[in-house]
């Protein structure tokens, strides 16, 4: 059994999609950002950055005491490791594939992440901001449609790289983005849309989003340091 401690972000989505799609075995356990749940003591245990995904798992291989992961990336690669699957044995395909992990964690994320920021939560517009996000969100797009006109997934075969970068596909609209700029992009995006696994990985996360603005409370928790409360 696994642990996994998600909320319905992108980086959390990664994960969920995974287990889904390995059918490992999990126990999901929110961690509701916007009220803090990620500093408390219990949580800070297995994930010191204060981020979530994080997983414990409690049958390792080789045995032993549970293992505790943070950082979806890192997660990611466990997990398939783990299983023997979403990524390749030889060292080629192996290679292409974290190619493209790490090109997701160091720059799809990191970019949609700010032009979703200050388009969407930054409580003043800074058109600066706006622009330098909303273009290089597009550029990065561009990367990635480029990378799949010869093939169906990013390194070949549906791999973690895919599971990895699909969530950040996914709010493209509030990026700024449309998908019909790059169809090589946009094919690949539907295609993993209709997996089961992606299915039932995000109308189950939807479950946890509010119908109301966020307040200013949860403003501060999550691009402060922390509640105002502890």
């Amino acid at each position: 059994m696994i642990d996994l401690h998600y909320w319905p972000t992108p980086n959390g989505h990664k994960v969920k999609l995974m287990l889904e799609e390995t059918g490992l075995a999990y126990r999901e356990l929110p961690v509701d950002i916007g009220r803090g749940d990620q500093f408390e003591p219990a949580f800070l245990a297995i994930a010191p950055n204060n981020r979530i995904p994080a997983i414990v798992d409690h049958a390792p291989a080789g045995g032993g005491d549970p293992w505790s992961m943070f950082e979806s990336g890192a997660i990611l690669l466990y997990l398939a490791e783990k299983t023997g699957r979403y990524l390749p044995p030889d060292l080629r395909g192996r290679a292409a594939v974290l190619q493209w992990l790490f090109w997701q964690m160091g720059g799809l994320g990191p970019m949609a992440g700010q032009n979703g920021h200050f388009n969407i939560y930054a409580p003043e517009k800074v058109p600066y901001a706006i622009d330098r996000y909303v273009r290089e969100t597009a550029r990065l797009y561009g990367v990635l449609d480029r990378r799949l006109a010869d093939r169906e997934y990013i390194a070949g075969d549906y791999s973690i790289a895919d599971m990895a970068c699909h969530p950040w596909i996914r709010p493209y609209e509030s990026h700024g983005q449309d998908l019909a700029a790059f169809p090589n992009l946009h094919r690949w995006f539907d295609a993993i849309n209709e997996r089961p696994a992606a299915q039932r990985t995000y109308v189950e996360g939807d479950a946890y989003k509010r119908d109301r603005p966020m307040s200013d409370e949860e403003r501060r928790v999550l691009f402060g340091s922390g509640p105002t409360s502890r």
